[in-house]
């Protein structure tokens, strides 16, 4: 009996490890909001770094990250990095249209390791205000689990884009 189960432990690993090569490391993640406000005031929140505290969910989900602001806060190369006790980062602004939204570079670190990513705020105009989506799409650089993390991800990512966008919704249609 002992052989058997071994050997059906061994067909399960394999079958674990080779769905894990098969299945790929790429996660997307995308989230939408209709806000009732024009898209100046929506960019005017997602386009400044300074305005981010307004409606990020990050520093609700873990308080102690510390965010430090590059010299160039709005625009193409603003820059920002964070740290907290799990979670460290930084992303740079690659566009920033305040017709069409924002789109950024962003880097977890993890001691050496820099995983990257892209992500974006794109606008659409709705009759009653504009439509927001926050994408963030990359792939996860670790054999077998990587394709494991990056079904995960959007389970993860998606509730906090989604906390955000009702900040950004609230503070956008508040004035």
């Amino acid at each position: 009996m002992p052989k058997k189960l071994l050997i059906a432990l061994a067909a399960v690993v394999a079958l674990v490890a080779v769905a894990g090569l098969v299945l790929g490391n790429h996660f997307r993640v995308e989230r939408r909001v209709s806000i009732k406000a024009d898209v100046a005031r929506v960019h005017e929140l997602c386009g400044e770094l300074k305005n981010w505290p307004k409606w990020a969910p990050w520093q609700e989900s873990d308080p102690s990250i510390v965010v430090t602001l590059g010299e160039t806060t709005t625009g193409v190369g603003a820059h920002q990095s964070w740290k907290g006790d799990g979670d460290a980062g930084e992303l740079t602004f690659t566009k920033c249209d305040p017709a069409t939204g924002i789109q950024y570079d962003m880097w977890f670190i993890n001691g050496e390791k820099r995983s990257p990513s892209i992500s974006m705020m794109n606008y659409r105009p709705l009759a009653d205000g504009v439509e927001v989506s926050w994408v963030i799409e990359g792939e996860i650089d670790l054999p077998i689990l990587g394709a494991y993390l990056a079904l995960a991800f959007d389970s993860m990512v998606g509730p906090m884009f989604e906390q955000g966008l009702a900040k950004l919704k609230s503070a956008c249609e508040k004035g």
